[in-house]
């Protein structure tokens, strides 16, 4: 008896319109074909059927580039968003730091503990020892 496999995670399958392609990337290739097609019409008979043919491909490129690129589930403008916030805006290095809501109650004012912790090392080393 025949039988299909069914993933666990359903959530990940994708709906197909039509020619086995989801509905964003019928709409990207339509967009592709509507710039395409133009430009080479427009552009061969000044540069020749071959150079029309490398400038369609330029043109659409772009648009194949969103419908069928994709990273861990997320689209390829999703995926740049991500790529440019995590490089330019926000920043690069956030250094760990605390900061003491009861230094005022303790009477050491800004003192911090690491710095405590140091002035102790240093009294124990100034310190000689008898014997």
């Amino acid at each position: 008896m025949p039988y299909v496999n069914v993933p666990n995670d359903l959530s990940k399958i994708k709906t197909k319109m039509a020619f086995n392609l989801t509905k964003r990337q019928l709409i990207c290739f339509g967009c592709a074909a509507a710039v395409g097609i133009p430009s080479y019409l427009l552009a061969r008979g000044a540069i020749g059927n071959t150079g029309a043919m490398f400038l369609m491909l330029a043109v659409m490129l772009p648009a194949f580039l969103l419908a069928m690129y994709e990273k861990d589930g997320l689209p390829f403008e999703k995926v740049v968003r991500n790529i440019i916030r995590a490089r330019f805006l926000r920043p690069g290095v956030r250094p760990y730091q605390t900061q003491n809501l009861y230094a005022p109650f303790t009477g050491r004012g800004e003192l911090r503990k690491e710095d405590a912790i140091a002035d102790r090392k240093t009294k124990k080393q100034a310190r000689s020892r008898k014997g």
